[in-house]
Formats: C-alpha cells, sequence, structure tokens
C-alpha cells in the first residue's frame, strides 16, 4: 500500500533531520557546521511558509471556530504550545504575504504583495514579514497615497535581505516618517479623555503595583478626596512618608467598601459579592496560623493574618494534608457559597489558564441534567472562555486524585493526553 502525501512527506522529513543531525556529527568541520547553520534556517523558512499558507486556509473555512473556539491564538496554544505572541507573528504572517479571497470569491493578491515575494524565496523570516506589517499598520503610513504605500512597501521589502528585523524596524520607521512629512491634519477637536488604571502584580506574588489615568476631573477628585481623607498624618509622630499615608489610605477605602457596601458600591465578582477568602492549610493552623495565601495569590505574613483576622469579613478555607478543602458540598444546582468558597481554595482560580478566582464560574463536571451533584468533588472553576472551551470545544475535565485534569479533543491531541495546569511555586 502506498503512503499517502503526508506520510511520505513525514517519512522523508525525519529521514532528512536524520540525515542533517548525523552530517552535524563530532568530526564535522567549521564549515560544515556554518553551512548546517544556513542549511537548517532556509529549511526552517519552507516550513514556515508551508505552515503559514496552511494556516491561511484553516482561517478562511473558519475551523477553530467551528471547532468551538472564539480565538485562533488560543486554539494555536492548545494544539501546538504556541504563545500568544508565537501564534499572532503567523497569523500576521497569514493576513499580509498569502493570497486572499474577496466577498464575492474572485482570488485576490496578498496585502502586502513584494514582501510575500520575498517570503517565498526564503529571504524573509517571520519577524521580518512581522515587522514591514507593523511599520505599514502605523498611523503615518495610513495617510500616505496608496502610490506611496506601494512604493514603501517595496522598498521595505527590498532592505529585508540585509537587515536583521530591528534593522528593518528603524529604517523603515525613518522612510514612512519621511514620506509623511507633512504629519497629521491639525485637529482642534479636545482629544477624548483617558480613563485607565493598571493593576500589575509582583513576579513574586506578594503585593503589586499601581498605575493610571485619569483625564476625567470628576473621577481624579473622588479618588483624591478619598485619598486625601484617610492620607492625613494621625498622630504627631506618625512618621510615614505622603506616598505610604496614600497608599494605605486607598486600600483603606476599598477595604470598607468590601465589608460594607453593596451593589453598585461594591460589584458582583464572579457571582457573588468580592471579600477576601484568606486559604490556610491544615498544618498552618494548627501550628497557629503561621502563612495563609489570598485569592489572588498573594502570601499574607503571620503578622498581616492575625491583623486581617480581628475585625474583618474573613472566610477560613481550612486544607487537609493533600491540600483539598473541606466538603460542605449541598445537592443544589445553584452553586452555594461554600461550595464556591471550597472550589475556588483548591483550583486558585481557573483550573485550566489560572485566570484569579474574581472571573471564573463553577462547572458541573458531570452535568445536572445527567444526574451529577453540587458538591466540590463534582464542580471545577474555570473562566468564561475555558467554560466555553469544555462545553463547545470538546474538552473534557476530571478530578484526579483531586486535582482537575483537561483531556484534549482527538483533532488536538489524538492519544488525549491530560494536561494539568502546573501548581504554584511555594513562597
Amino acid at each position: 500500500m502506498s503512503d499517502s502525501p503526508l506520510d511520505l512527506a513525514h517519512r522523508l522529513l525525519t529521514e532528512a533531520v536524520d540525515a542533517l543531525v548525523a552530517a552535524a556529527g563530532p568530526g564535522c568541520g567549521d564549515a560544515e557546521l556554518i553551512s548546517v547553520l544556513t542549511l537548517g534556517e532556509g529549511t526552517a523558512r519552507r516550513l514556515d511558509r508551508v505552515v503559514v499558507g496552511a494556516l491561511a486556509d484553516l482561517e478562511r473555512r473558519g475551523t477553530f471556530a467551528e471547532r468551538g473556539y472564539r480565538s485562533t491564538p488560543t486554539a494555536l496554544g492548545d494544539l501546538l504550545g504556541w504563545d500568544r505572541a508565537d501564534a499572532k507573528r503567523r497569523l500576521t504572517a497569514a493576513e499580509q504575504v498569502r493570497p486572499r479571497i474577496g466577498l464575492d470569491g474572485a482570488p485576490l493578491p496578498p496585502r502586502l504583495p513584494v514582501t510575500a515575494a520575498v517570503f517565498d524565496s526564503g529571504a524573509a523570516s517571520l519577524r521580518h514579514v512581522e515587522v514591514v506589517a507593523r511599520v505599514l499598520g502605523s498611523e503615518a503610513a495610513g495617510r500616505l497615497t496608496p502610490e506611496t504605500w506601494a512604493g514603501a512597501e517595496a522598498q521595505l521589502a527590498g532592505w529585508i535581505p540585509d537587515c536583521t528585523p530591528a534593522e528593518l524596524q528603524v529604517r523603515g520607521t525613518q522612510l514612512v516618517d519621511a514620506l509623511d512629512a507633512d504629519g497629521p491634519e491639525p485637529d482642534d477637536r479636545p482629544r477624548p479623555p483617558v480613563n485607565e488604571l493598571h493593576l500589575h502584580r509582583s513576579p513574586d506574588g506578594i503585593g503589586g503595583r499601581l498605575s493610571g489615568r485619569y483625564d476625567d476631573a470628576a473621577m481624579f477628585d473622588a479618588i483624591a478626596s478619598i485619598v486625601d481623607a484617610g492620607a492625613k498624618p494621625r498622630t504627631a509622630e506618625d512618621d510615614r512618608t505622603p506616598a505610604q499615608r496614600q497608599a494605605e489610605a486607598l486600600a483603606d477605602a476599598c477595604g470598607f467598601v468590601l465589608d460594607h457596601g453593596s451593589a453598585p458600591q461594591a460589584p458582583a465578582s464572579g457571582g457573588r459579592r468580592p471579600h477576601l477568602n484568606v486559604i490556610v492549610a491544615l498544618e498552618d493552623l494548627e501550628r497557629r496560623a503561621r502563612a495563609a495565601v489570598l485569592d489572588f495569590g498573594g502570601t499574607l505574613s503571620p503578622e498581616s493574618l492575625r491583623m486581617l483576622c480581628c475585625d474583618a469579613a474573613v472566610i477560613p478555607v481550612v486544607m487537609n494534608g493533600a491540600g483539598q478543602p473541606l466538603d460542605v458540598g449541598r445537592l443544589t444546582r445553584v452553586i452555594p457559597e461554600g461550595v464556591r468558597r471550597a472550589v475556588a481554595a483548591r483550583d486558585r482560580g481557573c483550573a485550566r489558564c489560572g485566570r484569579p478566582p474574581s472571573w471564573c464560574e463553577i462547572h458541573h463536571i458531570l452535568a445536572w441534567e445527567h444526574h451529577g451533584p453540587t458538591c466540590v468533588a463534582n464542580c471545577v472553576m474555570l473562566c468564561r472562555a475555558c467554560h466555553r472551551l469544555v462545553h463547545h470545544a470538546g474538552w473534557d475535565v476530571r478530578l484526579v486524585d483531586g486535582r482537575p485534569e483537561f483531556y484534549p479533543p482527538p483533532w488536538i491531541d489524538p492519544r488525549r493526553r491530560a494536561r494539568r495546569r502546573p501548581p504554584p511555586v511555594a513562597a
């Protein structure tokens, strides 16, 4: 029986790679090793063209959307283990240097036709294509006439063989800026206000920092008034810096809202009013609570834990020696608060991707309509995106030794090997 085209390609590729490995063996000289580098890179670029072409066809067909994925990068991460940046890079190439199909079904040339020719010749890497697309997608490039824009694309593509991606970025930006010498047209309209706040968790999981900007005067004054009122020195001996007093004033105001506010002052968080869940291991409790972990992963010192326990709406979740919460389940379809807290303590957020508990929902592993009970042993915490994959994309989940494991559909992994989120790094 003859091999299918894919089987034949797989066999020949395997033989070719094995031969290349043998050619780069211990007795190989410098010139041969350099040739191995150039041959390997050239082959990798040819394979990139094949992958980009296949990805472009899959996107046109809507294959990943039909299989339950709203985001192609997410599907590629599950299928191939790509980071989002790797997936975006290949998607960019698929959109920019592969032929397109118009709304009427007529074939259209690539958006970057000259770059596509250089890419097909093997002179351009995926990073080169990404840089050209970024430069020509800038606001300055958008102000160029179509003829000038096409000339700039041809110039950029001509530079690719002699430039690294970083050099191409610099030269391309200079070229576009020179072609757009007049810049944007004067606009006397006021700029739209920017109101944004960023929360940055520290890499070690202890605390973090805030950065933000409020152009809306009323919004800024509301925050400033709260902070200013709470940041006054408490006594004459209060030696905290102004920055320290302001930081503590903001945290105190948020803590007050969590304890005493109601919607909309304290909006629902993942289906419930937000509170701090303090997770204490059984052995720590037996040693008089020497450590604890919060919902968002931050570790509390013994002093902070004792202070928090003095007067706060603290929900203790005691873990047994295997790291499992005590079962507080009830047989009802609606997830009781106790079950939710216990599942959150076990899964520490989305059991599949790690998003924090406030972003998550509770999923019945064995569906309620199939007589699945509402208890910790039949529940798993999932964010909305991962919840959709379980319901619509063929992923299965089950608890193994008390920990959620996820089984991809056969088109991602024919062997359906279990995937488990790595445990948090111990503090």
